[in-house]
């Protein structure tokens, strides 16, 4: 998975852009999805934050108060750099995260709890817990033409080939996983849950 996001951290923002290998897929309603998403996370009140798995920034630039942006991949994190500017970038691992107890008020994550199997579910949880005490979880909604669990094959536009694990949530689905918690947005492609 470290080397797919490695791979992809140049092209990784024409998912959400519906740019390249995206440019033709049906997507009814995405940019409004998009810009609700975007309030949903401009909404949230400022905190000390650390977006774990921050990828490219995309979404980390919504978020308000002082953020921290971890991510394991040197190239997702100059691209964040970028367009997260007043974020503090730190390399590191979202599963063993780098910060002391209670270094934070919210740890948020976008994309990146979908990908955990089990036991990485149950060693994010416990970190994100030991660290902050609130979770705010954005992920991809449950939908009838995709089974909530799959081992997806991604293909770069330099014609490499990956798999990588996916889930799909509904927010209650999500919300129970998380322990409980508050659904702050569901729609056709998104799910937030603040836990």
């Amino acid at each position: 998975m470290k080397a797919y996001y490695e791979a992809r951290a140049r092209e990784y923002d024409d998912w959400w852009l519906g740019l390249g290998r995206f440019r033709e897929r049906e997507r009814p309603g995405w940019e409004e999805e998009l810009a609700a998403l975007r309030v949903t996370l401009e909404s949230l009140p400022p905190a000390r934050t650390l977006d774990v798995a921050c990828g490219t920034g995309f979404l980390t630039r919504h978020l308000s108060g002082r953020i921290t942006a971890l991510d394991q991949s040197p190239s997702m994190l100059d691209v964040a750099a970028e367009q997260a500017p007043e974020a503090e970038l730190v390399l590191g691992d979202g599963l063993s995260l780098p910060f002391d107890n209670g270094s934070f008020e919210r740890v948020f994550t976008s994309h990146f709890y979908g990908h955990l199997d089990e036991t990485e579910r149950e060693h994010f949880l416990a970190e994100a817990r030991r660290v902050a005490d609130e979770l705010v979880v954005v992920d991809s909604a449950v939908r009838a033409e995709t089974p909530p669990i799959l081992m997806q094959e991604r293909v770069l536009n330099d014609g490499s080939r990956w798999a990588v694990l996916k889930r799909y949530f509904t927010g209650d689905e999500l919300s129970e996983e998380l322990g409980g918690g508050q659904v702050l947005h569901e729609s056709q492609y998104f799910v937030v849950v603040r836990a």
